[in-house]
Parts: structure tokens; C-alpha cells; sequence
């Protein structure tokens, strides 16, 4: 049976970051189905500046329920938002 006919484990549901990275570290990660999965950016950058900015309240509104259906913190919508912008000038 070659690795495409295989069928592949379902990922198991953990209760801690611990036991997820206990599994990373030991499992065969080739072995489960991973098509469910997400993309994650992470922020390793020290954010060492603060910023006030002013907006319309519905724009706020509207920021806020954008990053909660990305599943990320408002703030963090914002900080990508201006990069995406930076990067294309």
C-alpha cells in the first residue's frame, strides 16, 4: 500500500499546550490526517512602541468582529493590516 492509499489518523483534541507539545515532539506527524489545519502567524517581533489612534466607533466595531473571526486579538488585526499596507508601497 503506498503512503497516498493509506488512511491517516484523525489529530487527537488536548487539553494543554503541554500535552500538544508533548505529542509534536513525539509523534509521526506523517501518520495524521493535517488538511484541517490552519495557517498561524506568530508575532516574535518586541513591540517596544505604544500608539494612541482615534477612529469612528463602528470602524472599531468593524476591526474588532474582523480579528474575531480570524480568532486573533484586535490589536494584532491592526499591526497586520499596516504591514499588508507597507508591503505594498
Amino acid at each position: 500500500m503506498s503512503d497516498s492509499d493509506r488512511a491517516l489518523k484523525p489529530l487527537p483534541t488536548f487539553r494543554t499546550d503541554k500535552e500538544a507539545e508533548d505529542f509534536v515532539d513525539n509523534a509521526d506527524l506523517t501518520e495524521y490526517d493535517l488538511s484541517g489545519g490552519r495557517f498561524m502567524r506568530f508575532e516574535l517581533r518586541r513591540k517596544d512602541k505604544q500608539i494612541n489612534i482615534r477612529m469612528p466607533e463602528d470602524m472599531l466595531d468593524a476591526v474588532k468582529a474582523r480579528a474575531k473571526a480570524r480568532d486573533i486579538p484586535y490589536q494584532r488585526f491592526i499591526r497586520e493590516a499596516i504591514e499588508d499596507a507597507l508591503s505594498r508601497s
